[in-house]
């Protein structure tokens, strides 16, 4: 792919391939020249305008992160491939990163379940496939723009067990819940045994040393079951955010979208 975002249907080509390119790590290496780094931020602000337009009109998102490693004849597949289909028949819009694993098995539920599924892809040195679910999916150069993307339309974030990316992502949602950036953002954890080692850090260390408070923790929502995590997506839905049934909205021509 290249460095610009668009929203497509998938086809066959390489997934989330970006050249070697030393711009991005210059970039990242401290200061640089007035001129360069103006270039920088023009080309960052570019890329949130077309973020925005490409995700105007999915709809209510509903965003799983998890692992790419999981097989499908993992239990973890199965979970997060019943919950996409439990959040498109609720008629959310089903986001992931668009690759294999816990997002391959998020968006499958919810293509054969008759709903939407959004790839939400970045940029990476290493070749990623696209999942033969997705509707469409989005591309994004910088981490921090997808996180902003992602945040402003999704409904909520569930976390099935992850590694590094699915912490952070997990951890944002969480900052901004604790700071007030967002409220009534609904973060759900599923699967009880993996994420226990991690609650009981926060309980045991970080409540404890004064870091959080234990309210902080208590904005979680943590299950083995997809009906359980899909009924409490929707009340939030519903109740705090004012979401109803209806038409979704229409392009307007005139406005170039």
């Amino acid at each position: 792919m290249t460095g610009d975002m668009e929203l497509r249907a998938p086809r066959r080509r390489r997934w989330g391939l970006v050249s070697a390119d030393p711009d991005d790590r210059r970039f990242l290496a401290g200061p640089q020249s007035r001129l360069r780094e103006l270039l920088w931020a023009l080309g960052i602000f570019v890329e949130f305008i077309r973020g925005f337009r490409a995700l105007h009109f999915v709809g209510p998102c509903v965003t799983v992160f998890g692992s790419a490693r999981f097989p499908e004849q993992h239990r973890y597949y199965e979970m997060a491939r019943r919950v996409g289909a439990l959040l498109a028949r609720d008629g959310f819009t089903v986001m992931t990163g668009g690759g294999p694993g816990i997002m391959e098995a998020a968006n499958r539920g919810a293509k054969e379940a008759g709903g939407r599924s959004i790839g939400c892809n970045i940029e990476l040195p290493e070749e990623q496939k696209p999942n033969p679910y997705l509707d469409r999916w989005v591309t994004f150069r910088h981490f921090f723009v997808r996180k902003v993307m992602l945040v402003k339309y999704s409904y909520a974030f569930i976390a099935m067990p992850g590694g590094f990316g699915t912490l952070d992502e997990v951890r944002e949602a969480a900052t901004l819940v604790q700071t007030r950036k967002i409220a009534g953002f609904p973060i759900v954890l599923m699967g009880v045994e993996f994420w226990k080692p991690l609650l009981d850090f926060m309980r045991g260390t970080l409540i404890k040393e004064g870091t959080i408070d234990p309210g902080d923790v208590d904005e979680f929502f943590v299950t083995d079951s997809p009906e359980d995590a899909a009924a409490h997506v929707r009340h939030i839905g519903l109740r705090h955010f004012g979401l109803t049934y209806g038409p979704r909205m229409k392009r307007r021509w005139y406005l170039g979208e």
